[in-house]
């Protein structure tokens, strides 16, 4: 990091279930991205990963990884914690024997975050604004709640005074700047854990809030989608058909569909690691009754034990996103002791995926429905994110818009922008 001569005033931040990005405002200008991990091929890009080797050391970002993999896998990999805020029953976890709530697990990234920054600018920055998804829930309650831990993650990170602003928003009104008078947008802002939609006005006059006209959005995106082809393809590689009896019984049993659901979140996976689960996890083994069982339970322990979760997730990623480009595509994953192969076709994925893309299409519409407009009133749609390039979901815009009203944004730094604007306002 190198001092700058840039004095900041304040930080905006785009707090990311998948990326986290910064800029720094003050009342003449606002930065470009801040290089916040020279270790990423973007060092604009921090990926929102920590990894633990022991209770009293973190790795952040594109260091995170490399460490993992150093460390043969040993320790606590940490991604997408964004997604348990509005979750009551997610407290914390430990590491080792040392517990951490949520708070204090955001609270570390962020702070690391604000470290980097203050070392590259030679300041000490304590006012920030912080992106936050149109809903982090559908319920108002769990929303509220959300947003309450993040701020109290931000104080954790010695922010003093914090303020939020809707992803989508903030999207938004970076993309005003290339329009040419006013014009009724609608921006779709894609991310890991959320999908959120804002419908206002932009261009040929500098913004109010009153030209929002409606801002909704839904908990899914690219996560559930992964979590959709690891459900129907992969999971039964590792266990999830395994059929069992208990001691003394004769009724047969199937995995528990709870334990399943984590094996197939990209959040989750790593709380399957628990001593707890993994003695069930044994006597499952020893009770099996199919001939090919005792061998997916082996995968599972491998899986479990060495930590896999991440690099499986980014082999199903990889295969989502050979599928927006071909109708078909393969997903391949090897470890020793694993060794997964699959064809994929983009209609099946379409099938597999119908529950998550249905819900974010539906909540597009919920959007314009609380706006009071029509699709057709709609001058230019702007999306950013890679799910909106998911084959099934850009056909749903293009059915609702029409091809020529769409934009595909700059799919990572737009929100940040539009953030900066923000926090230089707040001055």
């Amino acid at each position: 990091m190198t001092v700058s001569s840039f004095r900041p005033e304040i930080y905006a931040i785009d707090f990311g279930t998948t990326n986290s990005l910064l800029v720094a405002a003050n009342a003449d200008a606002v930065t470009e991205p801040v290089p916040l991990d020279p270790s990423a091929p973007d060092p604009t890009l921090f990926r929102t990963l920590m990894y633990f080797p022991h209770r009293d050391h973190c790795y952040y970002g594109a260091e995170a990884l490399k460490a993992y993999v150093e460390h043969e896998m040993v320790g606590r990999f940490i991604r997408s914690v964004k997604k348990h805020l509005p979750l009551r029953s997610f407290v914390g976890t430990y590491i080792e024997d040392r517990p951490l709530n949520l708070e204090d697990l955001i609270g570390l990234f962020l702070r690391e975050m604000k470290l980097r920054a203050d070392r590259h600018f030679g300041a000490d920055v304590t006012r920030v604004v912080l992106g936050r998804p149109a809903r982090f829930a559908v319920g108002d309650a769990e929303d509220r709640f959300a947003e309450a831990r993040l701020h109290r993650a931000a104080r954790n990170a010695g922010f003093k005074e914090i303020s939020f602003c809707p992803e989508p928003v903030a999207a938004g009104r970076d993309f005003a700047g290339g329009l040419e008078g006013e014009r009724l947008v609608v921006v779709g802002d894609f991310g890991g854990g959320t999908s959120d939609f804002t419908v206002m006005r932009l261009g040929g006059h500098e913004f109010h809030p009153e030209d929002v006209l409606a801002v909704g959005g839904v908990s899914v995106a690219g996560d559930l989608l992964d979590g959709a082809l690891m459900r129907h393809r992969v999971c039964r590689h590792f266990g999830a058909d395994v059929t069992y009896t208990v001691p003394m019984g004769s009724n047969v049993l199937t995995m528990p569909v709870h334990l399943m659901e984590r094996l197939c979140s990209p959040a989750d996976i790593s709380l399957l690691n628990e001593r707890d689960t993994l003695e069930f996890f044994k006597q499952v083994k020893q009770a099996s009754l199919g001939k090919d069982d005792r061998a997916a339970m082996d995968r599972l322990f491998t899986l479990v034990e060495d930590q896999l979760g991440f690099s499986v997730f980014e082999a199903i990623e990889a295969c989502k996103r050979a599928l927006s480009d071909s109708e078909a595509a393969e997903l391949h994953y090897r470890y020793p002791g694993i060794d997964l192969s699959e064809h994929v076709l983009r209609i099946e994925f379409e099938d597999y995926s119908k529950r998550e893309w249905g819900k974010i299409l539906d909540a597009l519409d919920a959007t314009m429905a609380k706006a009071g407009t029509q699709y057709g009133d709609i001058d230019v749609v702007c999306l950013t994110g890679g799910t909106a390039r998911v084959p099934v979901i850009a056909r749903g815009f293009r059915d609702r818009f029409g091809a020529e009203k769409l934009r595909q944004f700059r799919n990572f730094h737009s929100v940040v922008a539009g953030l900066g604007a923000r926090a230089r306002e707040r001055l």
